[in-house]
């Protein structure tokens, strides 16, 4: 990794002087912090590193190094289902994917030659040419699964999650409501939605119900299809 980071180095030196980009001494410095990096890392992570080793570059110049890092290929911009903007090293060569924890937030990278050969396999059967592609697995990782108990309630379902009922813990009102919604014990529950405040928007049996926080606290489920 080393090597290739020196010649990244030595690529963006040869570019950027090349190209006449200006403040090339403090442009250089941030791309030196950035490859210290192995993780996605956001404009504000970026800035805390280049801080931490003693470099204070306004916000607007740092944002405007990415993007120019972005356009000669030396970085990539990410942007998950959480909406957060994430950068990473673009290896010239690497392809790579993303498997995001929905509930710690953990990106883990993975490659995959026979999941390559067969994006290139569909692309030509259907006579399309695929100039990039991305795929991005969202779920629950391995640790976070190890710290869940069997049962949990329904508002700690994470968006995209389907789970299985198991069980009504509320009083006769609660369960009267949920059973007159068409909720069974046994049910698959997708979680549509969940912002960890308000409302829960589920899909049961292809039908979407809205579920106010206190009673999805209510619903016990499984994890796990």
């Amino acid at each position: 990794m080393k090597h290739i980071h020196h010649q990244e180095k030595e690529q963006f030196k040869q570019l950027f002087s090349r190209e006449n980009i200006d403040k090339f001494e403090d442009r250089f410095k941030i791309l030196e912090i950035f490859l210290q990096s192995e993780q996605h890392v956001t404009e504000q992570d970026l800035i805390q590193s280049l801080n931490k080793n003693g470099h204070e570059f306004n916000p607007e110049f740092v944002a405007d190094t990415l993007n120019l890092m972005c356009r000669f290929g030396f970085a990539q911009k990410n942007e998950f289902d959480d909406g957060v903007i994430r950068y990473e090293h673009r290896h010239l060569g690497d392809n790579h994917d993303h498997m995001i924890c929905t509930r710690c937030g953990k990106i883990t990278e993975f490659r995959d030659h026979e999941l390559e050969a067969m994006h290139v396999r569909v692309a030509s059967m259907h006579g399309f040419h695929m100039l990039q592609h991305g795929l991005s697995i969202y779920g629950i990782c391995s640790e976070c699964i190890s710290q869940r108990t069997p049962l949990i309630p329904l508002a700690l379902g994470q968006k995209r999650e389907i789970l299985t009922v198991s069980e009504f813990t509320g009083g006769m009102a609660s369960r009267m409501r949920l059973l007159s919604m068409g909720l069974r014990i046994g049910d698959k529950v997708e979680i549509i939605s969940n912002s960890g405040n308000g409302q829960l928007v589920i899909a049961v049996d292809c039908k979407r119900y809205a579920i106010g926080r206190g009673l999805a606290e209510k619903i016990l489920v499984r994890p796990g299809q």
